[in-house]
């Protein structure tokens, strides 16, 4: 975390989405605990499809010395900043374990196949607003995958999500601002931006910016029937007594219908 006063000039916005949105310790938790009570061992093979930064990649290497990763995005920037900041902070021999590659997600190279475990997180597939497009890209998981792989996803929904608002969130030296700007209830069309402001008044507006549509959990379920895979799993959050979630994830098959919730889904070739 920060030892200096954040401003707007000074930020990085790279590390501000990292400290305000992600936690690739729980992420990576999550990943080892279920496929390791499907398959009896810890998987090894790991690709972070829009990888970003590569946060959850640099983790997965670093936890065991068997693992190795691959992490694909389209955004060369991005990547070059993962390598200069995130890769570059790794020890030497989980660096050599990681490779980033600049790809459609849809056509992945021959060296990221056979993959024990595949994750598309932060609901970045929500790029692809047509169902032919997103049924591609879940074909091309799967023949991705490695006998016995599994493919992770995580989701957010609830009536909230559809739902014009902004979302302030208090961070340590800054604040995280969740805009969901835009949403089209006939086309599912999303427009969501994230920005962030100082302790000094500054502003950094559209830190962010997505344009997705909003899928809902039937809906992926049955796209990924239809690229092939044999079953999908919903992975729901527990309540921990006071109307938030717990942090713990459990199959389920039926859901409350929350104002707004997070999910994986867990789908097997």
């Amino acid at each position: 975390m920060p030892k200096k006063p954040l401003t707007a000039r000074t930020a990085d916005r790279h590390r501000l989405y990292e400290w305000a949105v992600q936690c690739p310790e729980a992420e990576i938790d999550f990943v080892d605990r279920v496929y390791r009570k499907a398959r009896g061992r810890h998987p090894a093979r790991l690709r972070e499809d829009f990888c970003g930064t590569a946060c959850s990649s640099c983790e997965w290497v670093k936890r065991r010395a068997a693992n190795t990763g691959i992490g694909v995005d389209l955004h060369a920037p991005t990547l070059r900043w993962a390598r200069l900041n995130n890769l570059a902070a790794l020890p030497e021999d989980a660096r050599s374990r990681l490779t980033l590659l600049q790809r459609d997600v849809r056509e992945p190279s021959s060296e990221s196949m056979g993959m024990d475990a595949v994750l598309a997180m932060n609901f970045s597939y929500f790029v692809f607003k047509r169902r032919e497009v997103l049924r591609d890209y879940f074909v091309s998981v799967r023949k991705s995958l490695a006998p016995g792989g599994l493919f992770f996803l995580d989701h957010y929904g609830g009536w909230e999500s559809m739902k014009v608002q902004k979302e302030r969130r208090r961070q340590r030296g800054y604040v995280y601002e969740w805009d969901q700007a835009q949403y089209d209830p006939i086309t599912g069309d999303k427009v969501c931006y994230i920005h962030f402001e100082f302790s000094d008044g500054s502003r950094m507006e559209r830190a962010f910016t997505y344009h997705w549509r909003l899928w809902t959990l039937p809906e992926l379920q049955e796209v990924l029937t239809e690229a092939g895979f044999s079953r999908s799993t919903v992975y729901w959050e527990g309540n921990d007594g006071k109307g938030g979630g717990d942090g713990v994830f459990k199959p389920r098959k039926r859901g409350e219908p929350d104002a707004s919730f997070i999910c994986y889904i867990v789908a097997e070739p």
